[in-house]
């Protein structure tokens, strides 16, 4: 039986009367320890995993003796700088020595598949949303009106005008204001008949429209 545990934030492969090193603990010599974030339990070939630790599950342990690692050599330098540095370190360390792993109460997590369930039934909704958001934004192409070209149109359809009937419900000065507000280039655009081309094409009404814009001449 091993298990996969966290000591020290490190992770180790231990079993029982395994010697480990690991970082300095605060405990004395001799002093019992326990460890509850055990990430993988093996009991003869049965794996339990967990999400990521196991409930129930920890790995016991007796604190032999404190003591330093082997010096590493650490040298700095820099090119055509006449930088140099040299540094030795010596990590402080603890020697455990595994008692026990308890793995009763250990279950495997079935959290994560739940989370994950909820989070696709909430991801529905968005999803839905997101449908209704893209549908909503369809409208009609202003750019048929004659006199809208397509800065025209942009404007409008920022402004929320974004259909032929919205735009039939609109003042001649209602949608000066709104082109003047958008960009001055578009302020000597004339909408005396948006409107009724709009009321129009709204109730597709598309040859008397055609005939009727062949005789305006901008939109006037």
């Amino acid at each position: 039986m091993y298990a996969i545990v966290e000591i020290a934030g490190q992770q180790f492969k231990v079993a029982k009367d395994q010697k480990v090193f690991v970082h300095r603990l605060a405990s004395e010599e001799g002093d019992k320890v326990s460890f509850d974030n055990v990430l993988l339990l093996d009991n003869d070939g049965a794996i339990t995993l967990g999400a990521p630790a196991i409930d129930g599950a920890s790995v016991e342990a007796k604190v032999v003796k404190h003591l330093k690692g082997d010096k590493v050599i650490v040298f700095k330098k820099k090119r055509r700088k006449g930088f140099r540095k040299k540094n030795g370190h010596r990590q402080s360390l603890t020697e455990i020595v595994i008692e026990n792993i308890v793995a009763s109460g250990a279950t495997k997590k079935e959290a994560p598949k739940k989370k994950a369930a909820a989070k696709t039934e909430e991801a529905k909704p968005a999803a839905k949303k997101a449908t209704k958001k893209s549908t909503s934004k369809k409208g009609d192409d202003l750019k048929k009106i004659e006199g809208i070209g397509p800065k025209a149109a942009e404007a409008l359809t920022n402004a929320g005008v974004d259909t032929f009937a919205k735009l039939a419900k609109k003042s001649a000065d209602e949608v000066k204001e709104i082109l003047t507000e958008a960009s001055s280039t578009l302020a000597h655009l004339d909408p005396g008949t948006w409107a009724a081309q709009a009321d129009l094409a709204a109730n597709d009404k598309w040859d008397e429209l055609k005939k009727w814009q062949d005789e305006l001449n901008g939109g006037k």
